[in-house]
């Protein structure tokens, strides 16, 4: 029996909007159950100096992150961007399977699949620059095959935009407009680079990136020198290792759906004009295996291989699709304490501490983590401002007027400058902080907080522990049982040792 128009749409809106509901209803009930995420930390002290870009990443989401703290301390509102961009994907996502042609069953496999992929969920557990990527990546996608698929020339423009926005976001969107370009141009849409309406999306996306490509610029391409320095380390492996990595990680119960959508287009001739979304893929993960990037980078184009594998899908069996997406959801609901803050603590790590397998980190940074190096980076900054505050605090006034706050990693700065109550601002080597400089302090009085005392007692006239800080049992362990010292008579004064500081990148995080 045929279904009419008017009854899909209605069957493909209820699909959207009833998952987006679930999604919803999950992120917003767990999104204040932890602290702040390193990175969240260091985000908002970023937006605090309004810039046009920033060592380690453009401006939009460290803006953002320090507009939702205007009002105060409020970890459930730093996570609400992150829960509307996990609620979005899903209504996108559909909209994207219905414009390649999924019925009301596709459009419920694709609803499924962007709202349980465990990878996809995780990108929005915490407000960071990879927050972002599956909802643009899937937009630009979306936008580009409307104008190629419909003729809409204009959603060129729109693409564009989107695509300057994300660039603002994080450089990835970089890699996935690459293998967009090679995926239309071995295809028989080559013919769209002859739009004029093309090249002025290009344009709106330049333009827009512009500001931050010339903050970069302008200060020797800081970004590229930190990807160079580089050493956390990833876990990708061989390709084999890399593609066994993905499934698992996106759920085995999706693969057959997103390696459908690689391959369907080049055997099925109603798929064929989609070929350029399977080669963009293909290219964006070849792109991410040869830069050795981390495996997550990906996690952006799973939606539109989601899309394009229903569309793929939505002639099989309506009991087969609804057995699958209740399989689907089952799963994602099972991984749940893996990516979202759904657990308390304790019972998180007896759960973990059980395993036969516990989860393996995708970076060596991630390496010892009691509970996940996400969950575990949310734990222990409160305690570390509140010791060093202690220690500040415990100074006679006339060594308080000069003392400076040193951190050995960005991490620790921004705990201290966003959670320490009566400090001066931190000081740090590590990244953005480097370029903010000593702050006009001489380093004739230094807290140093998660140093080596060894390397310290050389800098100083007089170098001693005065203190330790990371007593929480779930928190990294780089961030556990470590000095705070206390500097006398830096030299060379500070303004002069200040280059011997500088740290692009993440590797000694602990040191």
């Amino acid at each position: 029996m045929s279904v009419s128009p008017l009854t899909m749409i209605n069957g493909t809106k209820w699909a959207a909007w009833s998952v987006a509901a679930v999604v919803a209803a999950v992120h917003l009930s767990v999104a204040g159950q932890y602290d702040a995420f390193r990175n969240e930390l260091y985000f908002i002290i970023c937006g605090r100096h309004p810039a046009f870009g920033y060592v380690d990443q453009p401006p939009f989401v460290p803006l953002i992150a320090a507009l939702t703290q205007l009002g105060g301390i409020h970890i459930w509102l730093l996570r609400l961007p992150a829960v509307i961009a996990a609620v979005a994907l899903v209504p996108l996502t559909v909209a994207f399977a219905r414009l390649l042609g999924a019925t009301t069953r596709g459009a419920w496999l694709a609803a499924v699949a962007a709202a349980s992929a465990p990878l996809v969920t995780a990108m929005t557990a915490t407000l960071t620059t990879s927050t972002f990527e599956p909802l643009d990546f899937t937009a630009v996608a979306y936008l580009v095959a409307r104008a190629v698929i419909r003729g809409e020339q204009r959603a060129f423009w729109w693409a564009g935009a989107i695509a300057g926005i994300a660039f603002e976001t994080k450089y990835g969107i970089l890699l996935w407009a690459f293998g967009l370009g090679v995926g239309v141009l071995l295809t028989s849409q080559r013919q769209i680079f002859r739009s004029r309406d093309l090249w002025i999306g290009v344009g709106i996306a330049a333009l827009i990136a512009a500001p931050n490509v010339a903050w970069q610029a302008m200060r020797g391409l800081p970004f590229l020198e930190l990807v160079h320095n580089d050493n956390s380390g990833n876990f990708i492996g061989t390709p084999l290792v890399f593609l066994i990595g993905q499934i698992f990680l996106v759920s085995p119960l999706l693969a057959p759906l997103w390696v459908t959508a690689v391959i369907a287009p080049f055997v099925a001739a109603r798929l064929a004009p989609f070929r350029f979304l399977s080669i963009t893929f293909a290219v964006t993960a070849v792109l991410i295996l040869v830069t050795h990037g981390k495996a997550y980078y990906l996690a952006g184009g799973y939606p539109t291989m989601f899309a394009l594998g229903a569309a793929a899908c939505t002639g099989l069996w309506r009991w087969f699709v609804a057995v699958w997406a209740v399989l689907a959801a089952a799963n994602g609901a099972a991984a749940l304490p893996y990516v979202l803050p759904v657990m308390a603590p304790p019972q998180l790590q007896h759960m973990l501490d059980r395993m036969g397998n516990r989860p393996p980190p995708l970076e060596r940074a991630g390496i010892g983590a009691p509970l996940m190096q996400v969950f575990s980076d949310e734990f222990g900054w409160r305690d570390l401002a509140a010791d060093v505050g202690d220690v500040y605090r415990a100074l006679p006034p006339g060594d308080r007027a000069k003392a400076a706050i040193f951190a050995a990693n960005y991490g620790d700065a921004a705990a201290i400058d966003f959670y320490g109550s009566g400090l001066p601002p931190a000081l740090s080597g590590n990244n953005q902080y480097y370029l903010w400089g000593p702050r006009g302090y001489d380093g004739s009085l230094v807290i140093a907080v998660n140093v080596d005392p060894r390397e310290w007692s050389a800098l100083c006239d007089s170098a001693r522990v005065v203190a330790k800080f990371g007593t929480s049992p779930y928190a990294m362990p780089y961030e556990h049982d470590r000095p705070i010292v206390l500097c006398r008579g830096l030299h060379p004064p500070l303004p002069i040792a200040w280059p011997q500081f500088k740290h692009y990148g993440i590797e000694n995080i602990g040191m």
